[in-house]
């Protein structure tokens, strides 16, 4: 058998462990850069109002984009072919993007709400025939609860395009109660107005609005609104409804209903007379 030199083994050892030990090392600096974009990213999101689901999200791509370059760094210390590498990864990114291009849309509707924010958590919108108060805004989804608990998920590319109309964190109420026209309008406007600054879910800033609205059949309408948060929006009705009948009460103050007056002429009804 032929003999093998000693020297091939060594050679071969310190040819191989020299890059072994790079592609270590570049990994090493890889997850450590990684590490601190991250960090950066986190810093310059933290600026931003969004979620913090979406806002670790967006941190982990930056940190995969920086291990993904550094791993294509390593394999070239072993002398593997890069080029024909990411050519491959870009015909499979291709295929894959076309296969999903429905979930990128979302994801791209989905970076657009949250950098441009039309809406915020919180806050009562209404768009593409739904309404609700936002709950969550993720990366594919935004997701809004109605008044009755129930949840309406909305796609994020149905969103970006459409009419929105953003209420924000209030909302106004829109109440009418009827008085009768022999009342003292300045005396139920100033009950009406003592309610609203007592009652602690009407928000004093935008200031209520007050006012007679309309000269009904048998009543004048006293329409009133005032702002509450999108939270006391169902409950904040009842209360002043009950507050106001309470208080029309106790200072003799009538409320009319409607009434049907029906009038006799010799004996049969000659007509009716319906009073609202």
């Amino acid at each position: 058998m032929p003999n093998i030199p000693q020297t091939i083994p060594i050679d071969l050892l310190i040819r191989y462990g020299l890059q072994v030990l790079g592609a270590i090392a570049i990994l090493a600096v890889g997850f450590l850069l990684a590490k601190w974009a991250g960090n950066f990213t986190n810093k310059q999101l933290l600026k931003q109002t969004m979620e913090p689901p979406v806002r670790t999200l967006l941190i982990r791509v930056v940190k995969i984009v920086v291990l993904a370059f550094t791993l294509v760094v390593a394999l070239d210390q072993f002398g593997v072919q890069v080029a024909p590498l990411i050519a491959g990864i870009g015909v499979a990114g291709i295929g894959i993007g076309i296969a999903l291009q429905g979930v990128l849309r979302n994801v791209m509707a989905g970076l657009s709400i949250i950098f441009t924010k039309p809406f915020r958590v919180g806050e009562y919108i209404e768009l593409v025939g739904v309404y609700g108060q936002v709950a969550t805004i993720d990366i594919f989804s935004t997701a809004l609860i109605h008044a009755d608990l129930s949840r309406v998920v909305i796609p994020n590319h149905k969103i970006v395009g459409e009419i929105l109309h953003n209420y924000g964190t209030m909302r106004q109420l829109n109440l009418t109660v009827g008085v009768g026209y022999g009342t003292n309008l300045n005396d139920a406007l100033a009950i009406v107005n003592d309610l609203l600054q007592k009652n602690p879910h009407v928000l004093k800033q935008p200031a209520a609005i007050v006012g007679v609205s309309q000269l009904a059949d048998s009543s004048i309408k006293i329409s009133i609104g005032p702002w509450v948060k999108v939270d006391d929006f169902g409950s904040t009705p009842g209360e002043l409804y009950q507050a106001i009948v309470e208080r029309f009460s106790a200072r003799r103050i009538d409320i009319p209903f409607p009434q049907q007056e029906v009038r006799l002429l010799n004996g049969s009804s000659a007509g009716a007379q319906v009073a609202v």
